[in-house]
């Protein structure tokens, strides 16, 4: 055998093993192509059942809005309602407050005078009352004793009455009796 025998030799088995080699790697990319096949012949199957899915999710959507909207429109008349109401409220507190408002001024007009007369006539008013109560109290009891006379009696309750007057405006001027709501 000669060199070029050897050499000759040698290609082919180097083309041998290339060809196994290439058979092998045929081998495995015709398995891969294989299964690419059976997943395509098994798509449409999978695709019909998700649009199926997908279809069944879109009419449960479609009810449920409708559901939704026919509860809307049940409620709306009782928002229309609250609203209403909420709107009467607010004008009625309005007003009492626009009355109270109103009340606060004509009272702080009042000057001190004025106020002052209508507190020491609450005040003999009460006294006289006071007064009415205890002998009207005593002539059950049948405890009452008649004074002297008619007129010293009078005189001690008139006096009674201005000393009432007069602690009365006192108080007045001191600020005892009269709010701090300024």
């Amino acid at each position: 055998m000669s060199l070029t025998g050897i050499g000759v030799l040698l290609i082919g088995i180097a083309f041998l093993i290339l060809s196994m080699y290439l058979a092998r790697v045929l081998k495995n990319t015709a398995s891969i192509l294989e299964g690419v096949g059976r997943t395509v012949d098994h798509l449409p199957n999978q695709l019909d059942d998700v649009l199926h899915e997908t279809g069944k999710m879109i009419q449960n959507s479609n009810d449920t809005l409708a559901d939704v909207n026919e509860k809307l429109g049940t409620l709306t008349p009782l928002f229309q309602i609250v609203g209403d109401v909420g709107e009467s409220t607010r004008k009625l507190a309005s007003s009492a407050n626009d009355f109270a408002g109103s009340i606060k001024k004509k009272t702080q007009s009042v000057d001190e005078d004025t106020r002052n007369k209508r507190l020491g006539g609450l005040y003999g008013t009460s006294a006289l009352v006071y007064y009415a109560i205890r002998n009207g109290k005593e002539r059950k009891k049948g405890s009452l004793k008649r004074p002297s006379s008619l007129y010293v009696s009078g005189e001690q309750h008139v006096f009674d009455i201005d000393r009432m007057k007069e602690e009365a405006k006192e108080a007045a001027r001191e600020g005892k009796y009269v709010s701090s709501d300024k």
